[in-house]
């Protein structure tokens, strides 16, 4: 038996079945459910304590409103005696709130017309636009105040009023035009690779490139010039890549997905040419229901036919002809996981699939399938069938979970046991153990000799063509286990590994990472300050600090909780990071150490927001409360300031002003509150008093000036991050539907235009442009890429073969 961790590892590789599409569902029907019980817990907790301010004030009201107008006094005891009757209540059918009523100075008091909410739209109407009179206390010996006109605009979301007050510099609101921004992005690089659950997605072109594939991309890295290229026509994440025998075109295919408004994609192969980045055919549109497996092109007859598995419950296995662009033949081939698919190389009409507890040797005749399983007969039946090859003499080899090689071969009828008419079988000639753990991967050398890699024990041996060890390596742990080998030119080869790493390298001298990336879902992303480098942190407890100009992991630690936030001290010497227990840590980005440690509740920390000079340190939690803190010593020194209550669900996004004085910040429920940090991290009732105040950074994804970026009928969670460029001319958008957005700044009507950038293939969690704003970085949630995109300015000479921005209003 293997261990637990071997089987994990296995389960990883297993297909996207049946289960696993209804595990999918449950989970997003939970998430829902989980949010919608969050945000009426925040409702509830958010009425609690707008009631309890309530009646704090009733009393000062009730004064003020008699010193002004003395008449009032009669109607207050008429309001009171009738409450008194009602047991100190009014009836049901007549309850009205504070908010109903306005002072009029014809001393009445007049119940307000309300607007109709429809809930059924999450952001139901565009803003309206307010003229609110407000009544300021009187002078001594006044008998009527004067009037201020306040101009706000009220937008909705999930049915809750959001109140924004219009900046004094902007005279006429409706005659505001929104444009989309005169810069665009286009695609420089991606940090990351797919080897994690993956198989025979990594090939070497002739050109010295690698290709494999990362989220919706497909990336071609030239590894001695360091560049990459990237074909970009899928709509969903890639799950397969085979390399035509002309070793110029390239097939793939993708998950199934759905469109913008929720149907499902057509699925395809897409091949194209690796040189143009053309694509030349798509093969099945809208005939697979699912997506696609594993692709592979025939070999004897010069690529002419391509075999595809899609990832059906029943796995379908189906033939394609190239060069007419049509189905040969179909056939169901098994319920359980499918790993791999290639024709056999010396006849095309001979197909070999494996996977979970089978190999099946197939041929196809007439348009039709015949199939024979092959037979284990005295040796034992391993979980899964991990990876196959063909040998220089047409043997089949296979790996498996056991951590066997398997030589297969055709045996005779056996007429005497099985009788009259008995045909031939396929069965185990010879086995020989490879590796502790599974064998995930096999690899034909030039001359011959295979290359195996194993899972548990994270070893690369090399055997004779005739299945002699000859030598081994161990890749270092950090890098994981050996998901999948290329052969360069007969020494060296590329490897990619369970941890989303490549490798290049021999066994005589090592191997070197050249691809690295995270390894779980990702959330906290950092630029700093004055140079070119960014950090980012996510579930799999990375740290990692990677370099924008040279487009490498310059370092990386491992924490004991993972993180969710980060933010880099204005000195650049320092950073934070917030993790999910609470806890946060600041390192030294010198030596890379450690040099501080806090704790501040127990709950997950969300946002990090170090003041413009530095003096200060702002942590987010969980715990609905903004942590400030003193920073001393050239951010190596942190004492507690004060604490900011008020927030009645979680904080999502803080930002500071430019003189370091106020905060902004956003919560779960989707409140904007503004709190004066010097007075002792004072809230500041007054909303109003904040809308000509200027901000250091635009981080918050509720404020007026970043109203335009929500669409209509969004859900609050849409929006993931957003950050304005240190210009200030543009704000880039992360939202929950793989997509980038950029905006002209402010952006303050609703519909604002937007350039839209897709290549994701999860939601995105975060952005945040270079220091000096030549790039921006984008991060995917659970499809583990970073991308860093280069910002196109008007006039600027650029190729735009990677931009690919659709427009939307």
């Amino acid at each position: 038996m293997e261990s637990s961790n071997n089987s994990l590892d296995d389960v990883s590789a297993d297909g996207s079945g049946e289960s696993a599409d209804r595990a999918s569902v449950m989970e997003t029907r939970l998430q829902a459910q989980e949010d919608e019980i969050t945000l009426l817990k925040s409702s509830l907790a958010d009425a609690l304590r707008r009631i309890h301010l309530h009646e704090q004030l009733l009393p000062v009201l009730t004064q003020q409103l008699i010193a002004v107008n003395p008449a009032a006094a009669r109607i207050i005891n008429q309001v009171c005696c009738h409450d008194s009757i009602h047991g100190g209540r009014q009836p049901r059918n007549s309850l009205r709130t504070k908010s109903d009523y306005l002072v009029l100075p014809k001393r009445q008091i007049k119940p307000l017309k309300k607007k109709t909410v429809s809930s059924a739209n999450l952001l139901c109407q565009s803003p309206n636009l307010e003229n609110r009179a407000r009544e300021p206390m009187a002078n001594s010996g006044s008998r009527r105040g004067t009037y201020s006109q306040e101009q706000s605009i009220k937008m909705f979301i999930r049915g809750r009023p959001i109140t924004m007050y219009i900046p004094s510099n902007i005279q006429n609101y409706e005659e505001l035009k929104m444009e989309p921004p005169s810069e665009r992005l286009e695609l420089d690089w991606i940090y990351g690779y797919r080897g994690r659950d993956c198989r025979a997605n990594l090939y070497f072109l002739p050109t010295g490139e690698a290709v494999y594939f990362t989220s919706c991309v497909i990336v071609l890295y030239h590894i001695n010039n360091r560049t990459q290229r990237h074909y970009r026509k899928h709509t969903d994440c890639v799950r397969c890549l085979t390399l035509h025998p002309d070793k110029v075109r390239i097939a793939s295919g993708q998950t199934a997905g759905v469109d913008k408004d929720g149907k499902p994609v057509q699925q395809c192969v897409h091949i194209w040419d690796s040189t143009t980045l053309v694509t030349l055919q798509q093969i099945g549109l809208g005939t697979f229901h699912k997506g696609l497996g594993s692709v592979a092109f025939s070999t004897m007859d010069s690529g002419v036919f391509l075999c595809v598995i899609d990832d059906s419950n029943e796995h379908m296995l189906s033939v394609w002809d190239c060069t007419k662009g049509t189905k040969q033949a179909e056939v169901k081939t098994t319920n359980e996981a499918v790993f791999a698919v290639e024709f056999h190389p010396a006849d095309s009409t001979n197909i070999i699939t494996c996977g979970k507890s089978h190999v099946h040797f197939w041929t196809l005749s007439s348009g039709q399938f015949t199939k024979k399983q092959g037979i284990f007969g005295k040796y034992k039946k391993p979980k899964f069938i991990q990876c196959f090859v063909f040998s220089l003499t047409g043997e089949v080899l296979t790996g498996d979970s056991e951590g066997n090689i398997l030589t297969w071969g055709k045996s005779a009828a056996d007429i005497k046991t099985l009788g009259k008419g008995a045909k031939e079988t396929f069965q185990i000639m010879r086995q020989i153990k490879a590796h502790e753990g599974s064998v995930f991967t096999l690899c034909i050398l030039q001359g011959g000799a295979v290359l195996s890699g194993g899972s548990k024990d994270r070893k690369i041996i090399r055997w004779s063509a005739d299945l002699a060890p000859e030598r081994e390596c161990e890749i270092p742990e950090n890098f994981g286990a050996a998901r999948t080998i290329a052969d360069m030119d007969g020494e060296e080869v590329l490897v990619g590994t369970t941890r989303n790493a490549i490798l290049r390298g021999t066994f005589s001298e090592g191997f070197v990472a050249i691809v690295q990336g995270h390894v779980d879902e990702m959330w906290g992303l950092a630029t700093h300050p004055s140079i070119n480098v960014f950090l980012s942190c996510g579930h799999d407890r990375q740290v990692c600090v990677w370099n924008t100009e040279e487009h490498k992991l310059d370092w990386s630690i491992t924490l004991e909780d993972y993180g969710l936030c980060a933010d880099f001290c204005p000195n650049g010497s320092v950073v934070s990071v917030g993790l999910s227990t609470g806890r946060w840590v600041v390192l030294d980005m010198l030596t890379r150490e450690v040099i501080a440690d806090f704790v501040d509740g127990n709950e997950q920390l969300s946002v990090m927001r170090y003041s413009p000079d530095g003096s200060c340190l702002a942590v987010g939690s969980h715990d609905n409360f903004i942590y400030i803190y003193n920073v001393t010593e050239n951010g190596r020194l942190y004492t507690r300031f004060g604490r900011c209550n008020g927030h009645s669900s979680f904080i999502t996004h803080l930002d500071w002003s430019k003189d370091g004085g106020y905060i902004m910040s956003n919560s779960g429920d989707y409140e904007i509150l503004y709190w004066d940090i010097a007075a002792g991290c004072k809230l500041l009732r007054n909303r109003f008093e904040s809308k000509d105040r200027e901000w250091a950074s635009y981080t918050c994804v509720l404020g007026f000036h970043v109203m335009g970026v929500w669409l209509e009928g969004s859900d609050g969670t849409d929006i993931n991050a957003l950050c304005r460029s240190h210009s200030e001319s543009v704000v880039a958008v992360a939202d929950d539907f793989c997509k980038v957005h950029l905006f002209k700044y402010p952006c303050p009507k609703p519909k604002a235009p937007s350039h839209k950038y897709e290549g994701h293939g999860s939601h995105v969690t975060n952005v945040r442009f270079t220091h000096c704003d030549s790039h921006l970085l984008s991060m995917g949630g659970k499809d583990m890429s970073i991308f860093q995109w280069r910002v196109i300015r008007p006039n600027s000479s650029s190729s735009t073969a990677s931009s690919e921005p659709s427009s939307s209003s």
